[in-house]
C-alpha cells in the first residue's frame, strides 16, 4: 500500500510531523513501513518547457530536431521520442544537470546535429513506469519553472506492508484513521454518511439481480448520463503516478483514486453496452466457457467463477477485471457504475485460476467493508459530475441481501489493566477506541460495550480490543517486567526421555536414526502377509492424500525401514544398522480418533562391523544375537523390571508373525505378556520388498516400556574380597532354552551369586542325538569374608543339583 503525505494531510492535519516520525508511528501500529521517498530527490533543476517547432533530422529516420522553448530562450534538442509534436508541454533537462539515474546532461552533437539538452520520459525522471514517449503535461503550466514546483512533486511517498488481517488499511482513509487515533489528530472525510441518496430502485432505469448472494454481499449501481471522456485533472494523475498506477482517463482514473482513498473497488461500465440495462450477478452457464476481458485475453471460466452479466451474458469477472466489450471509451456518454462487495476466497480462487493479479483483487481477497460500498460509490459520482461534466440519475440501486447486525463487545476495564500492566480508566479506554471510530456506551459496573465498526474483520472478541488500546496507548509506553518464576525443576515427560536414552544407545552401537513419513502405502501390509483380521489392517485412510503412496496412517514401523534397507542396498551401500522412534496409528472403529503408541523398531543387514578394518572382523555378518544384544541393553541399561521379576526373552510357542522367519524369533515378555520382538524378516518378504540378503529386527512398544518399573541406581563400593568361579557342563535335552538355566540360577537367590553367564553351547558327537552341552560360569563373592572352597562348594551344589533335577541334566563327561 503506497500513500503519499500531502495526500493523507487531506484527511488528517500533519503539521509538526516529519515523515519519519510518522513513519515510526505507523510501526507502532503493527503497519510495517517498507519505504518512505522523497518524490523530489534527483529533480532538481529540471524545467517544464514547450515544443515550438518540430523538424525531421536531417541524417536519422528516427531523430527529429525540436525548437524548445524554455521560458528564457529557445534551444534545440535532438529527440527520438514518437509523441515529439509542436506545442506539447513536457520536462526539459538543461546541459549540466543530473537525472535522478545519475547520468549528467552535457551538450553534445547527434549524428551532426546539435543538442542543446534532453527531453525526458516519466521514467527517466523516476516520477512513472511510462517509457513509450517524453512526459506529457496537460492542463495550464507555466513555462521555465522547476518540474517538481509546477508538479507538486515535492511530496514524500510512504509504502506500507500491510498483514491480511487488515484490509481496512488499504486505503489513504484507513491510514489516515490510525495516524489520528495514535497522535490525537481529527480526521475528516470527504463524504458525509448523513447526505447519502436512498439508493432503493427508484428514480433509474438499472435493475440489479443477485442469483449467488454467498458470494455477493452486496451490490451498487448508479447510471450517469453526458459524460465527457478526457483526461483526469494533472492533481489526480500525479497521485496516481506517485502510488505506481498509470492514468488513462477522467473516469478511469476516478475509480482509482477512489479505490485508493477508501479502499472499496469500483467499476465503470459503458451503459449502452449493458443488454437490456440489467446487471445479474451470478456464475457462468455451462455454455460460457471463455471470456474476454480488458488486457483483450481470453480467459477460460470455471464454473464457480462469479460473474458480472448483463441481459445475455458476462460483462466482467467479479471482483477481478472488466470486460473488452462493456469498457469505457472515448465514445461512451453514459456509464453504469457499480460498486460491489464479493466474497474473499472466491476472488482469490478466480483471480489465482485466471492469473489477474490487481489492485481491485488485492483488497476484495483480503475483505472489503459491504458497509462502505455506498459511501464509496457517492465520493466517485461527485467527482465525475466535477471533472467529467456528468449527471447523474437522482436514484440507483442497492441490492443489500448479506446485511450483518453490527458486532457488540464487552469490554472489562480491569482485565485491560491487567493484560497490559498499566493503570488507564474506563473514559480513557473509550476516548481511545473512538479515535479508530469504535462505537463505546458509557461505563457501566466496570464495563463498556463496545460496537465493533464494520470494517475491522480482525476483530472478534475482547482480547483483539485490548491489543488495539495497546497499540494506541503505545508500545514503548507499556512498561516491561519480567515474569516472576519459581525455582522448581519442571515436570520431565518420561516418553520423551526414554526415547532419548534409546536413541543415545543405538547411536552408541553404531546405529543411524531415521525418520520416515507417517503416510504410506495399504500395499505394505500385503507385502508383509499381515493377515486380514489383524488389528494393524484397521487403517485411517486420509481424506486427500498426496499419493496413492502416502493414502494411508502407517500401523508398523518396519515397512518404512525395509523401504529405506533397500534404497541403501540399491546404491552399493549393504551394510545397513537403522532404528527409527515414531507412532503408529491404530483405528479402533468409525467416527472415533485412532490410538497413536510410540514404537521403537530396529534393522540390521550385512556385516556387523562395516567399517572396522578387514584385518580383525572382515566378514562377519549380522545376527539375530546382535539385535538380542541391544534389547538386552535397553534392559540392562535403563533398569527395567517386569510385574513378577525380569524382563524374558522366549521363543514363541505358536507359528510367529508373518513376516519372521518361523526358526529365528524371540518374544520379549513381562510376566507373560509381549512386549517386544525380535527376529529375522520372511525370505517371502524380502523378496517382495527386493532385498537379496538377510535383514534382522527388533521391534518394542516404548508406551508399554515407559509403564514399566525402573530399578533405581544405587551406590555400592569396590568389593574388597576375591571372587571365585566355578564352571558347570551339563547335558540336558535339545529342547530346553539356555536362557531358563540362567533364569533359574538367578531366581534361586543363592547367597554370594555375584553373576551367572552362558559361555558355550555343543551339540554333536559325543553328545547323543537329541542332547545337548551347556555350559554356565558362575561367580562367587562375599561382601564380608573371603570364600573358602568348602562355602563354595556347598553353594555350587545346590545349583548344580536344582539344575539337574529341574531339566534331566547330568555333567558332561
Amino acid at each position: 500500500m503506497k500513500i503519499t503525505l500531502k495526500w493523507l494531510n487531506e484527511y488528517v492535519p500533519l503539521n509538526g510531523l516529519t515523515a519519519e516520525q510518522i513513519a515510526d508511528g505507523l510501526t507502532m501500529l503493527g503497519l510495517e513501513v517498507d519505504a518512505v521517498v522523497d518524490m523530489s530527490s534527483g529533480l532538481a533543476g529540471i524545467k517544464t518547457a514547450r515544443i515550438a517547432t518540430v523538424r525531421k533530422h536531417p541524417d536519422a529516420d528516427r531523430l527529429t530536431l525540436c525548437d524548445v522553448d524554455t521560458g528564457t530562450e529557445v534551444v534545440q534538442v535532438v529527440c527520438g521520442a514518437p509523441n515529439a509534436r509542436e506545442g506539447l508541454v513536457t520536462a526539459f533537462v538543461p546541459p549540466g544537470v543530473t537525472l535522478p539515474g545519475g547520468l549528467t546532461i552535457k551538450q553534445a552533437k547527434v549524428r551532426g546535429q546539435d543538442s542543446h539538452g534532453m527531453l525526458c520520459s516519466g521514467k527517466e525522471l523516476g516520477i512513472s513506469e511510462d517509457h513509450g514517449g517524453i512526459l506529457e503535461i496537460d492542463g495550464e503550466v507555466r513555462i521555465g519553472v522547476e518540474l517538481v514546483e509546477e508538479l507538486g512533486l515535492d511530496d514524500t511517498m510512504v509504502e506500507i506492508d500491510l498483514t491480511p488481517n487488515r484490509p481496512d488499511c488499504a486505503s489513504v482513509l484507513g491510514i489516515a484513521r490510525e495516524v489520528g487515533g495514535f497522535f490525537g489528530r481529527e480526521v475528516s472525510r470527504p463524504v458525509d454518511p448523513a447526505s447519502l441518496p436512498v439508493l432503493d430502485g427508484g428514480k433509474t432505469d438499472v435493475v440489479v439481480v443477485i442469483e449467488e448472494p454467498g458470494l455477493c454481499p452486496r451490490y451498487a449501481a448508479r447510471k450517469l448520463t453526458g459524460v465527457a471522456i478526457g483526461p483526469s485533472p494533472r492533481w489526480m494523475q500525479q497521485r496516481l503516478l506517485a502510488v505506481g498506477m498509470r492514468p488513462i482517463n477522467n473516469i478511469v482514473d476516478i475509480t482509482n483514486y477512489v479505490m485508493l482513498e477508501t479502499g472499496q473497488p469500483l467499476h465503470a461500465f459503458d451503459f449502452n453496452r449493458i443488454r437490456g440495462g440489467k446487471i445479474i450477478v451470478r456464475c457462468p452457464s455451462v455454455e460460457e466457457k471463455t471470456f474476454a476481458t480488458l488486457d483483450g485475453n481470453e480467459r477460460t471460466l470455471d464454473n464457480d467463477m462469479l460473474m458480472i452479466c448483463d441481459g445475455q451474458g458476462p460483462v466482467a469477472v467479479a471482483g477481478v477485471m472488466g470486460g473488452l466489450e462493456s469498457e469505457v471509451s472515448p465514445e461512451t456518454t453514459e456509464i453504469l457504475l457499480e460498486s460491489a462487495c464479493f466474497n474473499p476466497v472466491s476472488i482469490r480462487k478466480t483471480a489465482r485460476k485466471l492469473n489477474i493479479p490487481s489492485e481491485a483483487s488485492y483488497r476484495f481477497e483480503r475483505g472489503v467493508d459491504p458497509d462502505g460500498a455506498h459511501i464509496a460509490m457517492e465520493r466517485a459520482v461527485r467527482l465525475m459530475v466535477e471533472y467529467a461534466g456528468a449527471v447523474a440519475d437522482a436514484g440507483g440501486v442497492d441490492v443489500y441481501p448479506g446485511q450483518k447486525n453490527e458486532l457488540v463487545l464487552s469490554l472489562r476495564v480491569q482485565r485491560v489493566c491487567d493484560l497490559l500492566g498499566i493503570d488507564i480508566s474506563g473514559s480513557e479506554i473509550a476516548a481511545y477506541l473512538k479515535s479508530i471510530d469504535f462505537g463505546v456506551q458509557p461505563e457501566a459496573d466496570g464495563v463498556l460495550m463496545v460496537n465493533v465498526p464494520s470494517f475491522r474483520i480482525d476483530i472478534e472478541r475482547e482480547v483483539d480490543l485490548i491489543e488495539e488500546i495497546a497499540r494506541m496507548v503505545g508500545y514503548n509506553d507499556i512498561p516491561t517486567t519480567m515474569p516472576q518464576m519459581t525455582m522448581d525443576y519442571p515436570q520431565r515427560d518420561r516418553l520423551r526421555a526414554l526415547r532419548n536414552q534409546i536413541a543415545g544407545i543405538m547411536t552408541s552401537r553404531g546405529f543411524t536414526e531415521a525418520i520416515n513419513y507417517s503416510f504410506t502405502s495399504e500395499n505394505h501390509l500385503d507385502l508383509l502377509n499381515i493377515p486380514a483380521d489383524d488389528e494393524r489392517r484397521n487403517l485411517t485412510r486420509l481424506l486427500n492424500p498426496l499419493t496413492e503412496e502416502q493414502s494411508v496412517m502407517r500401523t508398523m514401523l518396519l515397512p518404512g525401514l525395509l523401504e529405506n534397507v533397500r534404497h541403501n542396498i540399491n546404491r552399493q551401500k549393504p551394510d545397513v544398522s537403522l532404528f527409527e522412534i515414531g507412532k503408529v496409528f491404530l483405528q479402533h472403529g468409525e467416527g472415533v480418533l485412532p490410538e497413536e503408541p510410540t514404537k521403537f523398531c530396529s534393522v540390521m543387514t550385512g556385516q556387523r562391523y562395516p567399517e572396522s578394518t578387514p584385518l580383525y572382523f572382515s566378514g562377519l555378518q549380522a545376527d539375530i544375537f546382535d539385535l538380542k544384544g541391544i534389547a538386552q541393553t535397553f534392559i540392562d541399561t535403563l533398569g527395567l523390571t517386569g510385574d513378577t521379576g525380569a524382563l524374558t526373552f522366549q521363543v514363541p510357542e505358536s507359528d510367529p508373525q508373518s513376516y519372521c522367519h518361523p526358526e529365528f524369533s524371540l518374544h520379549i515378555l513381562n510376566a507373560g505378556s509381549q512386549v517386544g520382538m525380535l527376529g529375522k524378516v520372511a525370505g517371502s518378504v524380502l523378496k517382495e520388498f527386493g532385498i537379496k540378503q538377510d535383514v534382522y529386527f527388533l521391534e518394542m512398544d516404548l508406551t508399554i516400556l515407559n509403564g514399566l518399573k525402573t530399578v533405581d541406581k544405587t551406590f555400592r563400593h569396590l568389593p574388597r574380597y576375591p571372587w571365585v568361579k566355578r564352571d558347570i557342563a551339563l547335558v540336558v535335552p535339545e529342547h530346553v532354552a539356555a536362557g531358563e538355566l540362567l533364569q533359574t540360577v538367578r531366581e534361586l537367590n543363592v547367597d554370594n551369586v555375584e553373576n551367572v553367564e552362558l559361555f558355550d553351547i555343543y551339540k554333536g558327537k559325543p553328545i547323543e542325538k537329541g542332547m545337548k552341552s551347556v555350559a554356565l560360569s558362575v561367580t562367587y563373592r562375599s561382601p564380608e569374608q573371603t570364600l573358602d572352597d568348602e562355602t563354595v562348594d556347598i553353594l555350587h551344589d545346590k545349583i548344580v543339583n536344582t539344575l539337574m533335577s529341574r531339566f534331566g541334566g547330568r555333567y558332561r563327561e
